[in-house]
């Protein structure tokens, strides 16, 4: 099936405007109340040979959606952070009671980071960086390839689950980090602007053991249009 698909729906709640995009899928979700698990911007099938789609399946309607299901249960009588945009929520996490903080921290960043994680890739897709973006990676990296063996690097030393990111900091300089299990680098002041899913549900099918392989292969699917909005959006805030 085909439709059309406006990235500001996909970034429903998150506070971010970004341009409009081309969607093509069969995969529309709504939860009835609280915050919703946006739609993916593309087919399951879309991001293969890299990573297969009974992978995207399972990551986002199983995974992700319960991140939104459980963060709904977790602050239902809380009206005030419901009407946080996600990152907003994340971003004060120190306003959530502390019975159910980390549990917010668990399922508030499982959504938005997945919420980055799905935007920054896209079909046909990879290749360099052009403007603004490409000339901060070479000023903070050197070039491309040394950015890229940091995030992988980043990405492979994380014992067990997490993520390995390419952020803003609080200076508006780019660094590269890495955060465990679902936590969010909005939580230390950092903006995110490119991240990778390194918990074995997002590699697995395909990489069984191998997370080097994903990590090499990850970048033929980076959306650097997307990524470039985000660092626009990142050193343009006051």
């Amino acid at each position: 099936m085909n439709t059309n698909f406006d990235r500001r729906s996909f970034i429903s709640k998150t506070g971010v405007i970004v341009a409009a995009a081309a969607f093509t899928g069969n995969i529309v979700a709504q939860d009835d109340a609280g915050y919703s698990l946006p739609k993916l911007p593309y087919a399951y099938d879309a991001l293969e040979p890299f990573i297969d789609a009974k992978t995207v399946e399972i990551h986002y309607d199983k995974h992700h959606r319960s991140y939104v299901s459980n963060l709904n249960k977790l602050l239902a009588g809380n009206k005030d952070l419901m009407k946080m945009d996600i990152n907003q929520l994340v971003s004060n996490i120190s306003k959530v009671p502390e019975a159910i903080r980390q549990g917010v921290i668990n399922n508030a960043g499982g959504n938005a980071n997945h919420i980055l994680y799905w935007d920054v890739m896209g079909p046909n897709a990879g290749g360099n960086p052009t403007g603004a973006i490409a000339k901060a990676i070479d000023q903070a990296f050197e070039s491309l390839d040394k950015l890229k063996e940091k995030v992988n690097q980043a990405g492979l030393t994380r014992f067990g689950s997490g993520w390995s990111w390419l952020v803003v900091d609080a200076t508006k300089k780019l660094q590269v980090i890495s955060t465990p299990n679902q936590d969010s680098p909005l939580m230390n002041g950092h903006t995110p602007i490119l991240g990778i899913d390194v918990w074995e549900h997002a590699y697995y099918l395909k990489y069984q053991n191998k997370r080097a392989d994903y990590l090499a292969a990850w970048w033929n699917l980076v959306n650097w249009k997307s990524v470039s909005d985000r660092f626009g959006a990142a050193i343009s805030k006051s």
